[in-house]
């Protein structure tokens, strides 16, 4: 049974688990459709959400197979739901070229599109499309340029943990992915500018 542990950490607290839904006093995991705002919503009123504390969104690989549209809507929802609030988002990028354009040939020959995939174009294009849908600030970093940031200890000590043949197509990979981040309320968050 997956949730015995949850079971066991909540077990002085009232939990609820019911389909897609998993809710205790101090923890709450919903399944939803992100492109279904209203029931998205409903869900988190039922958990006692409170839009008000600092929050924090993630996203890893969800936002590029909504199309731009959707992914707009859901970006300005939370941005307009959250105060103060902070997104982080995993996502391809520069997806223009030609390691890009391999990528998505070989995601479409496994039936598996994209719908997003134009907001993706680079890192600029990743920030802006925060900007642009309510959040105040937005930056951006492929994962080779975060890569290069680690301490060179623990690179090392990384890479002794597997041999990497393929140094090159690694850094083709990291250099089309990227983690992006927005903030709203930042100072409340204890954030510098």
């Amino acid at each position: 049974f997956l949730s015995q542990p949850i079971i066991e950490l909540h077990s002085e607290d009232p939990l609820q688990i019911d389909g897609h839904l998993l809710d205790s006093k101090r923890y709450a995991v919903i399944g939803a459709d992100l492109r279904d705002l209203p029931e998205l919503e409903e869900k988190l009123k039922k958990c006692n959400m409170n839009p008000q504390l600092p929050t924090l969104l993630i996203a890893e690989c969800v936002l590029v197979y909504m199309t731009p549209e959707q992914s707009a809507n859901l970006l300005k929802w939370a941005a307009n739901s959250f105060d103060p609030a902070m997104f982080i988002n995993y996502e391809q990028v520069n997806m223009d070229d030609r390691f890009g354009q391999i990528m998505i040939e070989n995601l479409r020959r496994r039936q598996c599109d994209l719908a997003g995939v134009q907001t993706c174009k680079s890192l600029e294009s990743q920030k802006e499309r925060l900007l642009s849908n309510g959040w105040e600030t937005a930056s951006a970093v492929d994962m080779m340029e975060l890569y290069s940031r680690l301490p060179q200890a623990e690179v090392s000590r990384i890479e002794s943990l597997e041999f990497l043949d393929e140094m090159e197509l690694l850094e083709q990979l990291m250099q089309h992915y990227c983690l992006c981040w927005a903030t709203k309320g930042g100072h409340e968050l204890g954030l510098k500018e």
